[in-house]
């Protein structure tokens, strides 16, 4: 049974380096230095989030009732994968407005979350 991908050593926690791949079929290797993507960086707990978050077409509010989580939480895993994964989180302001009132306007938020939103 394969084990989960490591990223970083039990040891020192420093990141690991792939070096060596092997098909089980054919028994082929392949020794060289492999990058990550950054998506194995993620924690087992956030990958399945994105699962969710996907089937559920980012639609936050159908997240929230798959996940039975609030609208703040739901945003802040979001920010937590999306600083995971080496971005900033930081909003921008004008965007934001929009981007919530578009939400309101298609049903995703109601009107007390897009002011407490809004407020932020």
């Amino acid at each position: 049974m394969p084990h989960p991908l490591l990223t970083n050593c039990p040891v020192c926690q420093n990141t690991l380096t792939v070096t060596r791949l092997q098909c089980n079929h054919c028994d082929t290797t392949i020794e060289n230095e492999f990058s990550f993507s950054n998506l194995s960086l993620l924690s087992k707990e956030q990958l399945q989030f994105i699962e969710t978050f996907l089937l559920c077409r980012g639609n936050i509010k159908e997240v929230e009732k798959e996940l039975g989580i609030s609208y703040p939480t739901v945003r802040g895993k979001l920010n937590d994968i999306i600083e995971g994964l080496g971005h900033d989180t930081k909003p921008k302001q004008v965007t934001d407005e929009r981007k919530i009132v578009g939400m309101l306007e298609r049903g995703e938020i109601s009107p007390e979350e897009a002011i407490a939103m809004l407020k932020e």
